[in-house]
């Protein structure tokens, strides 16, 4: 059956001058009703039985102009698009219409072809770009497998994965069920051969070997340190628990307010708070913490509140370590809720007047944690793209823009990070252990681990990956991929308790592949 035509109202007191331009639309498909005024034009706007695909309207007719046209039209069918075409290129002309939602602007004279481009992108844009997107991707993951080598470096792996988020990104209105399911099966194999690769590497990254990425324990003294040497004034924030996709969602919204760099990092193994942000603050690996300042160090399954009760303290001790000295010293903040965000909100100006203010948000992680235990929190976000929706439209209204856009109007720099990533957990594999084994279910710590070593990176020298123990015999085990340990004993009620959950601890792109970004106020 043939394709109804698309139809077109055009609205101009001249349409016998306009022929050529009704003609070459109708040859191309589109079926096109003339009005010579504004009060004929809202009349078939209002007929329910004929809608119209798209209006293009005159601005100026006799009668009614094209704004109150336009806004007869808009108060009848609010969706409809709307080019104007007029000869008047005043500023305050095309405020009004912006203010109105007009889609486009034509400038008089205008030719046939432009009338049908403008018409086509408005109508056929959306289709235009869907079937074009497998040609794309085809062409952008044939390079990506050729990437995908034993000559493979970390930096290949960012460029990969940040092409995988940017398809991410691209398909998430994306209808074709056949490329999202492809998208989804290019990440899992990639992601199998980042687990290898990271496998493979991981104890010469942390043993100092030549060539090693940007790690957790780098960020401070690759980033904060050399704008604090220069006098800049500083706030170091690190938001808990972001995604790169998540932050690529967001970083859009502060484009208006500051210049931005992005760059990447490897988070530390296991990629989990209690190692990953204290590498941060330290500077050091969490073998070195405990052994330099046992103090400040407690193993996971002791109190978790104190696992990272010291940032403070570490990133002083990092700072004075480096040859960074402050007058007056580090200011550092966590916040937990919006009471505890809406207060540093209000102290904003007060802040300028430090050097460096380090603060960490909690608020993506206690999402994703809770999204695991509520039923209504996993309807609203059920999937990645649902959870980077929700997470932008927290941010949207969060304290934390609001502070973001307080500090746009200082003369500072902003490095903003994270400690880890989560990926979603799909399926489930065995772990062994005794009744002291820690509870993540990315990564445990115990004696007597096993694990199914297809699916998990065993550690049986946690020293030699800079990692500490609780004694002799201590192993590590990390979960691959999208991988979560689940215990022999009532195997499937949790199995089906955490299968679809976020989680983190583990080794996977999204865990361990993160955005550092310095941002400065645009002036």
């Amino acid at each position: 059956m043939a394709e109804e035509r698309k139809r077109i109202l055009w609205a101009d007191d001249e349409m016998d001058h306009l022929r050529p331009h009704v003609k070459f639309l109708e040859d191309r498909g589109f079926s096109v009703s003339k009005v010579t005024n504004g009060e004929d034009a809202i009349a078939l706007t209002s007929d329910p039985e004929g809608r119209f695909d798209l209006v293009i309207l005159d601005e100026m007719m006799p009668g009614i102009g094209g704004l109150e046209t336009l806004k007869g039209i808009k108060e009848r069918d609010p969706y409809v698009p709307v080019i104007m075409v007029t000869k008047s290129e005043e500023e305050t002309l095309i405020d009004a219409a912006i203010r109105e939602n007009i889609d486009n602007f034509l400038v008089k004279p205008v030719n046939p072809l432009q009338v049908y481009t403008a018409a086509k992108r408005l109508l056929d844009g959306d289709r235009i770009r869907e079937s074009g997107a497998m040609r794309d991707y085809v062409d952008d993951f044939t390079v990506l497998r050729n990437l995908r080598t034993d000559t493979a470096t970390p930096d290949t792996w960012i460029d990969v994965y940040r092409k995988l988020v940017e398809w991410d990104l691209r398909l998430d209105d994306h209808r074709d069920a056949g490329l999202l399911q492809t998208h989804e099966d290019a990440k899992l194999e990639t992601n199998i051969e980042f687990c290898r690769f990271v496998s493979e590497n991981y104890r010469d990254w942390v043993s100092g070997a030549e060539g090693r990425p940007t790690l957790s324990v780098d960020i401070v003294q690759k980033y904060v340190a050399p704008l604090l040497a220069e006098k800049r004034k500083v706030y170091f924030i690190i938001i808990d628990c972001l995604r790169l996709d998540q932050w690529i969602a967001i970083e859009a919204l502060l484009e208006p307010y500051f210049d931005i760099r992005r760059d990447h990092y490897y988070s530390i193994l296991p990629t989990a708070t209690s190692f990953a942000r204290n590498s941060i603050f330290s500077g050091l690996f969490p073998l070195q913490i405990s052994q330099q300042h046992p103090e400040y160090w407690s193993m996971p399954g002791d109190d978790d509140s104190s696992l990272n009760r010291y940032e403070r303290q570490l990133l002083d001790e990092q700072l004075d370590r480096i040859g960074v000295k402050l007058n007056p010293s580090t200011k550092y903040i966590k916040v937990f809720n919006q009471e505890e965000a809406s207060t540093v909100k209000k102290d904003i100006a007060s802040l300028y007047s430090l050097p460096l203010v380090a603060m960490v948000f909690n608020f993506v992680d206690i999402l994703s944690h809770g999204r695991s235990e509520s039923a209504i929190l996993q309807e609203i976000a059920p999937d990645e793209a649902a959870f980077r929706a929700l997470t932008t439209a927290w941010f949207k209204h969060s304290s934390l823009f609001d502070i973001l856009k307080a500090i746009s109007r200082q003369d500072a720099t902003v490095v903003l990070s994270t400690d880890h990533g989560s990926v979603l957990s799909r399926r489930s594999t065995i772990a062994y252990g005794n009744r002291d084994t820690s509870t993540n279910l990315r990564f445990k710590i115990g004696t007597n681990l096993g694990c199914d070593e297809k699916n998990a990176l065993h550690l049986k020298s946690p020293e030699d990956f800079q990692l500490p123990t609780n004694g002799l015999n201590t192993h590590y085990i990390l979960a691959r991929e999208n991988y979560y340990f689940v215990y022999p004993t009532k195997f499937h009620e949790y199995e089906r308790q955490y299968r679809g959950s976020f989680q983190h601890g583990g080794i996977s792109m999204e865990e361990m592949l993160l955005p550092c970004i310095v941002m400065n106020p645009r002036r």
